[in-house]
């Protein structure tokens, strides 16, 4: 265990100027630092932190304790020698950059792995060998097991109230199988709500989460394909290789046209427009798509194509469209003229 005051003085990471092929780690990231030192501060009670790997250049010595081989001191020739990183250049940096603003980080510890360092190709391959199999975890499986995000929180509550949009939800992936009953990910729907709720406050969090709870559950009632999937009637591939309402694009538009209800209505129900959803052509083939969430006949899913798409069902509702959304409704339909 080394405490954290040590760590930016102990541990080398200075490959600046090197070739890829003459270096032992990939290069450091900087915009990757500020939020791991933001993550670090901000929960300095409870952070967790993997160990830092590095190798030993130089002279060192292991001293076993009187009749226990296996504990004992490491003695390191700390004037000669270097110790660099193999895995943990990231964590190092934040680490230094998180002392400035909170120096009394500096008596907290983290574990470190030591190796002898024999040379560099061995060091590069122990670069290699750690991070062969590392899978980073999926967008939906990091916000099921994420108790700080608030969204991802309130986005699983919701998900606890509308049982009927839960069994619709895939918990883990980020993508959906062909074969998979699910309609949409938790990503998508994390992603959905945070549309809706955006720069959007009521006087408490369950006010909150009750309007977000009944937006979702009207918008549901209007979704009769929905039920199909949930029933067994038809699909979800079938689905949604006919409609756009069971893609994350859709989603998120609903979530946006929303967003706008609520500020509109200041209701904590949204009954009254809603079931103008109904009589929307949700079909793919439906030339309203067509350059929005459409485009060569494939779906798309871009800041621009949630855009025009939440165009078309807000002119669908009579809601008002705001400037950039008719700026960028102005472009398309140029656009769409001129071709």
């Amino acid at each position: 265990m080394c405490p954290l005051g040590l760590v930016p003085k102990i541990f080398l990471f200075n490959e600046s100027g090197l070739t890829p092929e003459q270096r032992s780690q990939r290069q450091l990231n900087r915009g990757r630092v500020p939020e791991i030192t933001r993550y670090l501060i901000e929960n300095r009670d409870d952070y967790v932190f993997s160990a830092i790997t590095a190798s030993i250049d130089g002279d060192a010595e292991f001293i076993p304790n009187p009749g226990d081989d296996l504990t004992g001191t490491l003695r390191v020739q700390m004037k000669t020698s270097k110790i660099i990183i193999n895995d943990g250049q990231h964590r190092r940096a934040a680490i230094e950059a998180a002392l400035e603003k909170a120096p009394e980080l500096a008596d907290e510890t983290i574990a470190v792995v030591l190796f002898f360092d024999r040379g560099l190709e061995r060091c590069q391959q122990m670069f290699a060998d750690l991070n062969r199999y590392a899978v980073r975890p999926s967008r939906s499986l990091s916000l099921l097991f994420d108790h700080r995000d608030e969204l991802a929180v309130v986005s699983k509550l919701l998900l606890t109230r509308l049982p009927s949009i839960a069994e619709l939800v895939e918990f883990e992936r980020t993508s959906l199988s062909p074969r998979s009953k699910a309609l949409f990910t938790l990503s998508a729907f994390y992603t959905a709500t945070e549309a809706l709720l955006v720069d959007f406050e009521l006087e408490s969090p369950d006010e909150r989460d009750n309007a977000a709870a009944g937006f979702w559950s009207a918008v549901a009632k209007q979704m009769p394909h929905w039920d199909d999937v949930r029933c067994g009637a038809m699909t979800s591939g079938a689905l949604r290789d006919t409609y756009i309402n069971s893609h994350s694009v859709a989603l998120h538009a609903l979530g946006r046209v929303g967003n706008s209800l609520l500020k509109l209505t200041k209701k904590k129900t949204l009954e009254d427009p809603l079931p103008r959803l109904t009589s929307i052509d949700w079909r793919r083939s439906a030339d309203i798509w067509d350059g929005r969430a459409v485009i060569a006949g494939r779906m798309q899913k871009t800041h621009q194509s949630v855009t025009l798409t939440a165009n078309v069902i807000k002119s669908h509702l009579g809601l008002p469209l705001s400037a950039d959304e008719q700026s960028l409704e102005d472009a398309f339909r140029r656009h769409a003229h001129a071709a």
